[in-house]
């Protein structure tokens, strides 16, 4: 499935694409009134819908709801039902699903490890981590881990043809919605950072710290 199909079929319902997962917040007063929304989230659909593919968090000012196919790390035509169903159960109860807010933008972080021989490195960061082999995935590279738990950031590992010695072999990857690339790269730039490329951009872009440590924000854009 298309990336730009996706986002224009879950965009007008306030869910992002990123990463591979769909997902929105639902702005709330509380964390009782978070309870009723993740209830209205789940019965949107029957148990059996929903199990695999959403996932729930609840804070005392918002839910953020999560759909994928966890066991193909993708997303399908199901989790796109879900994600009109849901909404409009939690519409008809007075809720609304946002893509963010000013202050809190939906994202997801990855780790990237840059390597010579990933064979020989990727048994330690999946022993040190505690993570998990993340199931063939069309946003990542095979061979990434995932937090068993949903929690941290995925790691994955970049294949590199010589050693770089000069630079860091670990950076950041933080995917964004498109329309928070711009402000999110402007205020690193304005922090001290610098732009070292955009070559890939929109897909991704990269910056660096004062010291040259690098970081990229990545959007769904440009990858189909």
């Amino acid at each position: 499935m298309r990336r730009q199909d996706i986002s224009t079929a879950v965009d007008p319902l306030g869910w992002r694409l990123i990463l591979g997962t769909l997902i929105t917040h639902v702005p709330v007063d509380s964390l009782r009134a978070a309870v009723r929304v993740a209830d209205g989230a789940v019965n949107a659909a029957d148990a059996d819908a929903v199990t695999g593919h959403l996932g729930v968090e609840l804070c005392d000012d918002r839910v953020v709801l999560r759909l994928q196919d966890r066991s193909t790390g993708t997303i399908t035509d199901h989790d796109l039902r879900l994600a009109g169903r849901i909404t409009g159960a939690l519409s008809d109860a007075g809720w609304v699903t946002v893509p963010g807010d000013a202050a809190i933008t939906p994202q997801v972080f990855e780790i990237a490890v840059d390597a010579l021989d990933i064979a020989s490195v990727r048994p330690f960061w999946r022993a040190i981590t505690g993570y998990v082999d993340l199931p063939d995935a069309t946003d990542l590279p095979a061979g990434a881990l995932v937090d068993p738990l949903g929690r941290g950031p995925t790691i994955w590992f970049q294949q590199m043809d010589s050693p770089r010695p000069q630079r860091n072999r670990i950076h950041l990857d933080v995917d964004v919605p498109p329309e928070r690339a711009a402000a999110r790269i402007e205020a690193a730039l304005a922090a001290g950072g610098r732009l070292v490329s955009d070559a890939a951009a929109p897909a991704f872009w990269v910056l660096a710290d004062a010291e040259g440590n690098e970081a990229c924000i990545c959007t769904w854009q440009g990858r189909d």
